[in-house]
C-alpha cells in the first residue's frame, strides 16, 4: 500500500533522514520508533508533503505522492498529531466536520458519519457542541481520531498520537484502539519513541537511529533476531515485558501439556498473547487455564508453572 524508496531530507548539512527504504502492506500498522533526533517525525511528515523531501520516492496504492498536488494527497490521508491539533475556537461536530466540508460533503452526510464515530469512540451526542478545552485528554485524542477517520481514508498517519495522556488514559485508549474496526481497515503509520507502546500496536517495526533505519522486521525479529548491538541495547531494559506480549499462545502450543484439565473463569483464544494469558492467574484467581485453538479444534490446560516452562522452551528454540 505504501513504498518508501531511498528518502531523504536534509536541513543544511543535517541528514535527517538518510536514503531509507521501506513498505507497509495494506492494513498493516507500521511502527516508526526511535529516540528524539532519529528521523521518524520527519519521515512521517514527508509522506503526506507537509515536509517536502531532499530526494526519493513515495508510492501510494500504486500512485506516484509528487504527481499530485499535496492539498488533494492530504485528503485521502488521515493524521493524528500528538497534541491531537483541534481548533479551540471549533465546537466537537466542526471540529471532526473540516475535511467532509473540503470535500463538500451534504450536512446529513456528514452528521450521520460524525453520530457514527462517536459511538465508536465511546463518546455521546451530549460532546457535540462542546469545546476542546472542556474535554479530558483522552477525550480530546478522541476527537482527534475521529477527525483522521472521519472520510474513511485507506491511510492514518499518526504522530506520537497518546504521547501527552497519562498511562492510564493511554493503556484504555491502546485497548480501544486495537479493538476499533475502523482501524483495522486502515494502513497505519504510526511515529513512537515509546517501546511498549510499538510492541503492543505494531505489526512490523522500524527501528530508527541518526536519520536510518536500522532494522525492520516483526516485534518478534527484532527481539529474538537483532541486527546488531544497537537493537539489542535499545530493547534490553524492558525485554521480559517485551516478551511476555511478543510471544502469542500458537506460538508456545506444542510445549503446553496436552491433557485438558478443569478451570475456573474466562477461557483466553488461542491467538492471545502471553501477558494476556498470564492475567487470567490475577484476576480469575485460577489454578490453571485452558486455551481453545480454533483451527484445529483442540483445547489444552496449563498451570502458571506449565505455562512458564513452556514460554521458556519457546525462548530457548529461538537462540
Amino acid at each position: 500500500m505504501i513504498k518508501v524508496k531511498h528518502l531523504s531530507k536534509n536541513f543544511g548539512k543535517v541528514k535527517a533522514v538518510d536514503h531509507i527504504s521501506f513498505e507497509v502492506k495494506e492494513h498493516e500498522n507500521l511502527i516508526l520508533l526511535g529516540t528524539s533526533g532519529c528521523g521518524k517525525t520527519t519521515t512521517l511528515k514527508m509522506i503526506n508533503r507537509l515536509i517536502e523531501p531532499s530526494g526519493g520516492e513515495i508510492f501510494i496504492g500504486g500512485k506516484n505522492i509528487f504527481e499530485q498536488s499535496p492539498e488533494i494527497l492530504r485528503r485521502g490521508i488521515g493524521y493524528v498529531l500528538q497534541n491531537n491539533g483541534l481548533f479551540p475556537h471549533y465546537t466537537v461536530a466542526e471540529n471532526i466536520a473540516v475535511v467532509p466540508q473540503l470535500l463538500k460533503w451534504d450536512k446529513k452526510r456528514t452528521e450521520k458519519r460524525v453520530d457514527e464515530l462517536l459511538e465508536k469512540l465511546h463518546l455521546t451526542k451530549d460532546y457535540l457542541h462542546v469545546y476542546p478545552n472542556e474535554l479530558s485528554g483522552g477525550q480530546q485524542q478522541r476527537i482527534g481520531l475521529a477527525r483522521a477517520l472521519v472520510a474513511d481514508p485507506a491511510v492514518l498517519l499518526m504522530d506520537e498520537p497518546f504521547g501527552a495522556l497519562d498511562n492510564v488514559t493511554r493503556s484504555k485508549i491502546h485497548a480501544e484502539f486495537k479493538a476499533l474496526d475502523e482501524l483495522k481497515r486502515k494502513t497505519i503509520i504510526m511515529v513512537t519513541h515509546d517501546v511498549q507502546e510499538a510492541f503492543e500496536l505494531g505489526d512490523h517495526i522500524c527501528l530508527m537511529d541518526k536519520g536510518k533505519i536500522v532494522q525492520d522486521g516483526a516485534p518478534a525479529d527484532l527481539l529474538f533476531k537483532p541486527k546488531n548491538d544497537f537493537v539489542s541495547g535499545f530493547l534490553q531494559e524492558q525485554r521480559l515485558q517485551l516478551e511476555f506480549k511478543t510471544i502469542r499462545m500458537p506460538d508456545i502450543w506444542k510445549w503446553l501439556p496436552g491433557k485438558q484439565k478443569e478451570t475456573k473463569g474466562k477461557t483466553p483464544a488461542a491467538d492471545t498473547d502471553f501477558w494476556s494469558a498470564l492475567e487470567h492467574f490475577k484476576f480469575d484467581g485460577a489454578d490453571a487455564i485452558s486455551i481453545k485453538n480454533k483451527e484445529i479444534d483442540e483445547v489444552k490446560s496449563a498451570s502458571f508453572e506449565e505455562l512458564m516452562a513452556a514460554f521458556y522452551q519457546y525462548k530457548k528454540s529461538q537462540a
